[in-house]
Parts: structure tokens; C-alpha cells; sequence
């Protein structure tokens, strides 16, 4: 993907800020709690916080949560839904912090977003000696047998690099981390995976999938057929054509020190 379509993938969602607080998923506690773990205070900033997922999870473990988000769209629907967080707008290349004042900083489907060759030296910034950059990603579980159906037949504008276990793994072993010189000052990366899953109908995950930036991007002339095949498996299967069903997932997360 070149610069052009980064950025309009990555703008894509502030028209769609309600659909994607009403049907994205939260993220696996297990994996916030990973995440921090190693962090050396509860200080924390959600960076890209979009409408608040990773935001509201983070509330209910008791952190101590800043939210920084670009798109006005996404950071009024935040707002709407947590009022008592503090909410900046802001991004990744210019954060609204002041040195070393937090203890870590976790992105949620965001950090592939980011130019860590301007967001590196920013996160560095704003994070205390031994803090933690932490992205997590949420993945469909395609080693179930009618999700890895629901993958092919979505194709890779729904479904996306990182969107399944495998090809997470090897998309954000390095690439989506701070480069030469900023990558000085951090340590070396872990990934690790929690079993996670979301309520949905077919109705509502053709609604999430319908809330990804490859598919907001598409002409309509392509996107309805595309949205109109995906429910057309779901109502084949008999996992998902009748009532709600959960879909198995996994939340993803790759970690990193501050040195």
C-alpha cells in the first residue's frame, strides 16, 4: 500500500465513528493486563483511540487512561461514551503530553497506522524510563473451519494483513515498532495471543466487517456485492444463520520496553 492509500484507509472511519462504536469489538482483559504488566506505573495513553474500545477496557482495569485521537468523528463518539475520560485530540506524529508522563502507551488496531519514523521519537517522548508501547490487534480465529470460509470469501479488502493469527505474527514482528536510532531506545519485542471472542448475528458481523477501512475505500458499485456474498455464507452455514453465535477470536499483542 503506497502513502495515498495509507491515508485514505486510515481516514476512512470518522464517517462510520457510530457503526464502528456499535460494532467493533472490546479487546481479551488478559491481554490489556499482558500488556501492562511490565509497565512501571498506572499512567496510561490510548493512542488512536478511535471510539473508545481499547479505552473502556483499560477504564475497567483501573488505569489511569489519557485518550488521544485524529479523526473529530471517532473523538466526539468517545467523548459521548466515556465523558469522564480525559479525551485530546491529537496523533501518534504529535502527541499533546508532556515528556515522560506516561507509564505506557497502547494502541488498539491503530499502530499500523502510524509513521514510526515520526511516532517513534514522539512515543519515546511522552513515555517514563521502563514504560511499555504495547499495539493489539484483535484477530479472527481461522483456525476454526467456517471462519477461515468466512475469510475467503470476505477477500482481502474485509479481511485484511492482520486480521488472522498467522499473518499477524509476521506482519507486526518488527515492521509496526520504532526504527534505527529511536529503536535504540527501546528493547526487543514479544507478541503474545488471548483467546477472545464477540456476540454477533450475521446481520451485525456483516455490519463490523462492513465498518473496515478496505471496505469503506471500495466504489459502492463493488462494496454492497462484497457485503452481499459474506452474507450470503453466513446465512449458508449453520454455525451463523440462525440467532446470535459468538465469533471466535484471538486479541493480539506486541509489546516493547522503553530502555
Amino acid at each position: 500500500m503506497d502513502e495515498d492509500e495509507l491515508l485514505l484507509h486510515a481516514s476512512s472511519f470518522g464517517a462510520a465513528a457510530v457503526a464502528y462504536a456499535e460494532h467493533r469489538p472490546d479487546y481479551a482483559q488478559a491481554a490489556v493486563r499482558w500488556a501492562l504488566e511490565p509497565a512501571p506505573g498506572p499512567r496510561v495513553l490510548d493512542l488512536g483511540a478511535g471510539t473508545g474500545k481499547l479505552t473502556a477496557t483499560l477504564v475497567a482495569l483501573g488505569a489511569d487512561v489519557i485518550a488521544v485521537e485524529p479523526d473529530p468523528a471517532m473523538l466526539t463518539e468517545l467523548r459521548r461514551s466515556l465523558p469522564g475520560v480525559r479525551a485530546l485530540w491529537g496523533s501518534a506524529e504529535a502527541i499533546p503530553l508532556p515528556d515522560a508522563s506516561v507509564d505506557a502507551v497502547l494502541a488498539g488496531n491503530a499502530m499500523h497506522w502510524f509513521d514510526m519514523a515520526v511516532a517513534g521519537p514522539e512515543i519515546a517522548r511522552v513515555l517514563a524510563p521502563g514504560g511499555i508501547l504495547a499495539g493489539l490487534w484483535n484477530l479472527m480465529d481461522d483456525q476454526v473451519e467456517w471462519v477461515a470460509g468466512l475469510a475467503r470469501v470476505s477477500g482481502s479488502a474485509a479481511i485484511g494483513p492482520r486480521d488472522t493469527p498467522a499473518s499477524w505474527r509476521i506482519e507486526t514482528a518488527d515492521m509496526h515498532l520504532p526504527k534505527t536510532g529511536v529503536a535504540t531506545r527501546f528493547g526487543s519485542p514479544e507478541q503474545a495471543e488471548f483467546p477472545h471472542g464477540q456476540r454477533r448475528t450475521a446481520d451485525s458481523l456483516v455490519a463490523t466487517i462492513a465498518t473496515r477501512a478496505g471496505i469503506l475505500v471500495m466504489p459502492e458499485q463493488e462494496r454492497e456485492p462484497t457485503l452481499g456474498r459474506i452474507r450470503a455464507f453466513l446465512e449458508s452455514r449453520p454455525e451463523t444463520a440462525r440467532g446470535e453465535f459468538t465469533l471466535p477470536m484471538l486479541t493480539g499483542v506486541l509489546r516493547v520496553r522503553r530502555l
